[in-house]
């Protein structure tokens, strides 16, 4: 047999190509893409990708956009949000398309539909989505086998995967979530406790000190035991007052949970708002949860005094969005909603634009520009001895 030859284009016939590509999607797909049922266009991606019909990004990453997070190698921070492959149909395929890393979920131990459709709505004119689709999951066992048969294939994924863990919706956390980690540990490259999904009755009381820390303490605990080199992140809600987030840091403090997300969907609508789905019921994501994610992320810096490692999510659409989310304390920074109206090509071009940006400020790697921004708020050692 002949020879694969892999042909690898040069970064600036990427460029043309990804800037012409997301010009084609914005022009010509988008207006029939959005004529669709959000819902249903979600599932076609999907498909799309199952099918190995999305774009490959073959460039290969600046060397400046490689990091280290939570121990292991990233060929880029860029990575896709949960809820968008949520049963890890296409993993592979979102990895291809340039992602460094894919966090596929929320799973729930047993399976179940989430709540009755319609249950996702665009904001097409405020750049958002409000979902309110309730955890609906394929199920521990079947999505446990789908990656399992994942990791055996021959080629080596060419990126990371995180696994987003959930709850159902009238079982007990405890035992969910220990669970989870037991089904998923020896898949993940980490795990997810999602405790700030708002679609779920009750789940955010979850962030409250006292239950999170007989959470935490238990998860932490299986952990060690099933997967004792899986780092184990928890996702929290943009819609906690101060104090709350304070109890949430202490508790991942004390408990050595390895590292946070900021932030989920948000309940707020703000005034900007003119969708006419404005008012419906779930979390909004996208655009109007920029501002907000991100101020909560420089909090949850400033607090934890840049010791815990932080994915950065919230209207993420483009390098300047994800340099912002760096700058304010993300190691790592994810996007979703912006996907389906920039297009995939976006996903290259977002790391180009990213790796421009850290360039012109002159850092040299990812790292260097981490909290760069909230840096000035974290509190000076107080003196000791005589001077």
């Amino acid at each position: 047999g002949g020879a694969a030859v892999s042909f690898i284009p040069h970064p600036v016939a990427g460029d043309i190509k990804n800037r012409a590509g997301t010009a084609l999607y914005k022009n010509i797909a988008w207006p029939f893409v959005s004529l669709m049922n959000p819902e249903m266009s979600h599932v076609f991606t999907i498909w799309l990708a199952k099918q190995r019909l999305t774009p490959v990004d073959r460039v290969v990453d600046d060397a400046i956009l490689q990091t280290t997070f939570l121990g292991k190698k990233f060929n880029n921070p860029l990575g896709l949000a949960a809820g968008c492959d949520k049963h890890g149909e296409a993993v592979r395929s979102f990895l291809e398309m340039g992602f460094g890393f894919v966090e596929v979920g929320s799973i729930t131990p047993q399976p179940q539909d989430g709540n009755p459709k319609p249950r996702m709505f665009r904001l097409k004119d405020d750049g958002g989505v409000i979902n309110r689709y309730g955890f609906n999951s394929d199920g521990a066992e079947v999505v446990r086998a789908r990656l399992a048969d994942l990791r055996e294939e021959k080629e080596a994924l060419p990126g990371v995967m995180g696994i987003n863990l959930g709850k159902n919706k009238t079982a007990d956390a405890v035992p969910d979530y220990v669970y989870g980690v037991q089904q998923f540990g020896a898949l993940a490259d980490y795990l997810v406790v999602n405790i700030s999904s708002p679609n779920t009755p009750g789940l955010r009381d979850l962030q409250g000190k006292k239950d999170l820390q007989v959470l935490m303490t238990a998860v932490m605990t299986a952990r060690d035991k099933a997967c004792p080199t899986v780092p184990v992140v928890v996702k929290i809600a943009p819609d906690v007052d101060e104090a709350g987030l304070k109890d949430i840091c202490d508790v991942v403090l004390a408990a050595k949970v390895d590292g946070m997300i900021v932030s989920n969907t948000t309940n707020q609508r703000p005034e900007s708002l003119v969708g006419e789905h404005k008012g419906e019921v779930g979390g909004l994501s996208g655009l109007p949860l920029k501002e907000l994610s991100t101020r909560v992320l420089r909090q949850t810096y400033v607090l934890t005094q840049g010791k815990v490692p932080l994915i950065g999510v919230g209207g993420v659409g483009s390098g300047q969005d994800a340099y912002e989310k760096i700058r304010n304390g993300a190691g790592l920074v994810q996007l979703y909603s912006q996907l389906a109206y920039e297009g995939p090509y976006a996903v290259p071009l977002i790391k180009t634009e990213l790796a421009a940006l850290l360039k012109r400020d002159g850092f040299a790697s990812v790292e260097e520009a981490v909290g760069a921004d909230a840096k000035a708020e974290l509190q000076k050692p107080k003196k000791s001895g005589w001077w």
